[in-house]
């Protein structure tokens, strides 16, 4: 069993062995603060933002000299052993100081080496009493809003400002709103906290705020108050700066402050916040009502929805990676244990009402469990969605089957929308949509195919049952003449057993052509499944010509056939192909008739075209096709003919789609109508070096 990385070994990089205790250390009233061993922290909670005003966003991955005053005197002591307590000064985002009452704990790995640092600290009254309320007043307001902008982009703008106040010019960007959206436009978004996005993202979540240009979100009454921040802070890197704004609606005297990062993640790098007081109740209640809207979309959604968290999936694959892992697909080939593992750690954590309906389950508490009732009836399906979320990809979609909690088998699509930072990490979503109905009337529908496809078939028989009756009396006729003929020898007095047997052997000869005829026949008119194997297009035309061979000679229609030699095999149907050749040679040879053209020809090819598809084509000296009639040639129904019912070139074109091909028909520049249908060749068989040894060999005309 391969278990998730163990959090006590990771430097800190994740300070709690479990989902609930982060989520626990989040909503704690004391303030808690996690560095590695190089002093760099790695966790800062809410209540530290509450207590010292930096928001975690600019405090993480920062240096914690940098924070803390006067801790190197209990350095030694904390880590000698492994504890310490008493009281530390720190400076507030705000300038004040800050007195905290704190316990520091060290803890080691199994080697005894120390990982990391936890602090936990609260307020210990070290403020005058009229600035620790003004102070709380402000902290307990929260901060509303944090965001990490860069600079970078804008740095001519900042350049052009410095230059004219380095000359002695009074600039007051309030005056000049050009240089305001310019410099507002080039800056960038490289990080927003959630009160920012509830504040300012209108409709837009992280990642739509991520990369683009602030001033797209910043509100319009405050943009000049922001542009002055950003260029103050921009020649000074050591800078605080702070100013009141205008934020009409979400918090009553907001403060906004700037500075540069300590480390940055671009040489711009600038964190701004702002603080205030709820103007009224209207923030707090709009965000539950915007919970509960969301709520309810889910659970009214047409859909089945599962909320699941997949975090402990995301340890394991982080650690794999660690570990050199890239095919993850041969890993949980040989390690399936790790598949098995993962269906009992991902849990499901909401579910909405069609999933309750679709699973025949009593309520939602039935499907809160972990996932492994939704791989029941296809268990390959959990490797692939393994894989899918370990290669980051942002959706998996698959047809497939669910296991009903009453035992129903149900045919479904299966949907996972995976989260990308910084996106939450808990929430994957899964859709299941019932698809049986759909799967049902696709098989009606292509039973109906096939019907209208068979009827087809037997409309051109009927159209052929000439040609056919000469085919079948060329060899009962040929019987007949043996037959008697060979009674004659039997009857003479000096038998000549060889003639007798050469002449039996012809009867035997024409009576397997006879009886190979019929059973084409019984073949084209059976109704039956399309049978798709490997065959030969030359074989497929060569026998399709039989069935039309004496129509075409009863019109005195000169026939060309030009076969393509080393043509690779196609998969197909043998049967519905004959079809579509046939119905276009039937097609061909009843426009010639009604032309009038003094030397009828038809002339009929297959090749291999530049895409390595084996191609048919049909041309002939006709009327051809009336441009009005070229879009609708292959319509149902549509017929230029007397006695039509304009089912042939529909049925033509459906099965050629379903062999993956495509049919055309057009007008050639000589005159006559020209119609070609294209095969996909496999890819086994398409070698470029079959291709490039096609060559044509030709079948004499038919008079």
């Amino acid at each position: 069993m391969v278990s998730p990385p163990d959090q006590a070994t990771t430097d800190g990089e994740h300070p709690f062995a479990s989902p609930s205790g982060l989520q626990l250390s989040d909503f704690a009233s004391e303030s808690v603060i996690v560095r590695n061993a190089q002093g760099i922290i790695r966790y800062w909670n809410a209540a530290s933002e509450t207590l010292y005003g930096w928001p975690a966003m600019a405090m993480i991955g920062r240096s914690y000299d940098a924070f803390c005053e006067d801790h190197a005197g209990h350095i030694a002591t904390l880590l000698r052993e492994g504890r310490w307590e008493g009281v530390v000064h720190r400076r507030s985002l705000a300038g004040a100081r800050v007195t905290a009452a704190v316990r520091q704990i060290a803890r080691r790995d199994s080697n005894g080496a120390v990982f990391d640092l936890v602090e936990f600290g609260r307020n210990a009254g070290g403020l005058a009493e009229a600035e620790t309320l003004r102070l709380d007043a402000e902290l307990q307001a929260g901060l509303a809003a944090c965001w990490e902008l860069d600079t970078s982009p804008a740095r001519h703008v900042l350049d052009a400002i410095a230059e004219l106040r380095r000359r002695g010019t009074s600039i007051d960007l309030d005056q000049h709103p050009e240089w305001v959206e310019e410099l507002l436009s080039a800056t960038r978004i490289l990080a927003v906290n959630d009160r920012a996005v509830r504040m300012f993202g209108m409709h837009a979540g992280h990642e739509q705020m991520i990369g683009h240009r602030v001033g797209a979100f910043w509100p319009a009454e405050s943009r000049a108050v922001l542009a002055t921040l950003l260029e103050s802070v921009a020649s000074d890197r050591s800078r605080l700066e702070t100013r009141k704004m205008v934020l009409s609606g979400s918090v009553r005297d907001p403060v906004i402050r700037a500075w540069h990062a300590a480390e940055p993640k671009s040489l711009g790098s600038v964190f701004v916040t702002i603080n205030g007081a709820p103007s009224d109740d209207r923030s707090s209640w709009e965000l539950q009502a915007s919970e509960e809207r969301y709520r309810k979309l889910i659970q009214y959604l047409p859909t089945a929805l599962w909320q699941v968290d997949s975090r402990r999936a995301d340890e394991v694959f982080d650690q794999l990676k660690a570990n050199g892992v890239r095919d993850i697909a041969a890993y949980l080939e040989e390690n399936p244990e790790l598949v098995e593992h993962a269906k009992d750690v991902v849990h499901v954590t909401e579910v909405n009402r069609d999933a309750i309906s679709l699973f025949r389950a009593n309520n939602g508490a039935d499907l809160v469990q972990p996932v492994r009732y939704l791989f029941a009836a296809a268990p390959g399906l959990a490797n692939r969605v393994m894989v899918a979320h370990f290669e980051r990809r942002r959706n998996f979609i698959e047809q497939t089957k669910i296991l009903a909690f009453d035992g129903a088998i149900i045919d479904v699509l299966f949907t996972v929308t995976y989260p990308v930072p910084p996106e939450q990490l808990d929430t994957t979503f899964i859709t299941i949509q019932d698809i049986s109905e759909r799967l049902n009337a696709e098989r009606q529908l292509r039973k109906l195919q096939a019907d209208f496809t068979h009827a087809g078939r037997i409309a051109t028989l009927g159209e052929l049952a000439t040609s056919i009756a000469h085919e079948i009396n060329q060899p009962l006729t040929a019987i007949v003449t043996n037959g008697e003929t060979n009674l004659r020898w039997l009857a003479r007095a000096d038998q000549n057993i060889e003639k007798v047997t050469q002449l039996t052997s012809r009867i035997v000869s024409n009576a397997r052509r006879a009886a190979e005829i019929i059973q084409r026949i019984r073949d084209m008119a059976m109704k039956q499944e399309p049978q798709k194997r490997l065959i030969d297009l030359n074989e497929v035309v060569e026998e399709a010509l039989l069935f039309s061979r004496h129509d075409i000679e009863s019109r005195s229609i000169a026939l060309s056939a030009t076969f393509g030699s080393g043509l690779p095999p196609v998969m197909g149907d043998r049967i519905q192909l004959q079809q579509v050749i046939i119905n276009l040679l039937v097609n061909s040879a009843q426009a010639i008739a009604q032309s009038g053209q003094p030397i009828p020809r038809i002339e009929i090819q297959t090749s291999i075209d530049d895409d390595a598809s084996a191609v048919f084509s049909i041309s002939d000296n006709g009327p051809g096709i009336a441009a009005a009639n070229l879009d609708r040639i292959f319509d149902r129904f549509f017929s230029t003919k007397d006695s039509g019912i304009g089912i042939g070139l529909a049925i033509c074109q459906s099965i050629i789609a379903a062999h993956g091909g495509s049919i055309s028909g057009s007008n050639r520049s000589s005159g006559g109508a020209y119609f070609r249908f294209t095969l996909p060749v496999p890819e086994e068989h398409g070698d470029p070096s079959n291709v490039a040894s096609v060559i044509q060999r030709s079948h004499p005309p038919i008079q």
